[in-house]
């Protein structure tokens, strides 16, 4: 089977695929990519081998040039986390009518000229409710245009072995000529209970005591300074829940290297992880108390950890020169690796994804 990457980021869907093909002996082979960001791409091939791969590098230049166009190897699926600022609550959520929300239309160029068996995408979970509705219905008229039966649910991570609250919409179109099917989240939750932890290659948690290294650099802690800043519950125009130590963490943000408030980022003290989640201090003391402990925000390869990626796959961006903002940043942009492993494991172990063509 050959996959093409849009919007690759640093191969969230990627990754997923590497892991289900060899855990299901169901080769999937990524063929093509696209991505603007430099150190996404950089991430990228520090843990890819994109040797003989096409890199379709911006995909709105990409798809203005027939010949480019015309180079696109045959595909089997399409998948992409298409940018989802403008429709996500934290922004303006303009939506179509602003440029990044036009990047859909781009993915549609794509599957209109290869026209794959299947389409995977992501995106936040307020595009369902954006515009009231017509963003999603828009998206799912154009697939169904397109010739592909569509189902859109919405995933939490933390249903699938990665301590992170985080919902995502997920799209899925297979080509009409192979018939209508089922998916949904219960669906595949209840498929994921198959799976044996011992046999998958996936890494599976249970909170994040098994992520949180014991002993990091100085330079996460917070400072003094600090502290108070992060652990307060607003002003008197703003008031929030600024609470730490979680067992499921918050969503990552692609912000998180600025330090929001506990409210919306993820810290920990000292003592909550070096007592195994025993000990969580922020029950018992005031916010003035908290503030006198060692708290720490999470470094990136726990960033990478909670979304599912291996052990090694931040050290070797980081080897290779990607800073430690750009790797938080990356982190909160990416697919959670688990959630798609899961989806891919629903479809093809009930068939609904299928090998096709002699040579795949």
């Amino acid at each position: 089977m050959k996959h093409i990457e849009l919007f690759s980021g640093i191969g969230g869907f990627r990754k997923a695929m590497d892991l289900i093909s060899k855990d299901l002996s169901f080769p999937i082979e990524t063929v093509a990519y696209s991505e603007i960001d430099k150190n996404a791409i950089k991430t990228y091939c520090s843990n890819f081998n994109t040797k003989d791969e096409l890199y379709m590098g911006d995909i709105v230049d990409f798809v203005k040039s027939e010949e480019k166009m015309h180079s696109l190897p045959t595909t089997d699926i399409i998948t992409g986390g298409f940018p989802c600022q403008t429709f996500s609550m934290m922004g303006g959520q303009k939506g179509f009518n602003e440029y990044r929300g036009q990047m859909f239309f781009r993915i549609m160029d794509v599957i209109n000229e290869v026209h794959p068996p299947y389409i995977l995408l992501e995106n936040v979970k307020n595009i369902i409710n954006h515009d009231k509705g017509n963003t999603i219905r828009t998206i799912k008229e154009e697939l169904e245009g397109a010739g592909y039966y569509v189902k859109i649910d919405i995933f939490n991570s933390n249903n699938f072995g990665l301590p992170q609250k985080r919902n995502r919409v997920v799209i899925f179109g297979r080509k009409k000529e192979f018939g209508p099917f089922e998916m949904s989240n219960e669906l595949v939750q209840k498929a994921f209970t198959e799976i044996n932890s011992k046999k998958a290659s996936i890494s599976l948690y249970n909170s994040t005591i098994d992520i949180l290294d014991k002993d990091v650099e100085s330079k996460y802690y917070l400072s003094e300074k600090i502290k108070p800043t992060i652990l307060s519950d607003g002003s008197a125009n703003f008031r929030s829940n600024s609470d730490i130590d979680l067992f499921v963490a918050r969503p990552l943000t692609a912000t998180m290297h600025k330090m929001h408030r506990a409210c919306q980022d993820n810290y920990f003290s000292k003592i909550f992880i070096e007592s195994n989640g025993t000990e969580r201090p922020s029950e018992k003391l005031s916010k003035g108390e908290l503030a006198k402990l060692d708290i720490r925000k999470i470094t990136p390869k726990e960033a990478f950890l909670l979304q599912g990626f291996p052990n090694d796959f931040a050290t070797k961006a980081q080897i290779d020169g990607v800073s430690n903002g750009a790797l938080y940043k990356q982190a909160g942009n990416a697919v959670s690796v688990n959630t798609v492993y899961a989806i891919l494991y629903y479809l093809i172990t009930r068939k609904i994804i299928i090998q096709h063509g002699e040579n795949n």
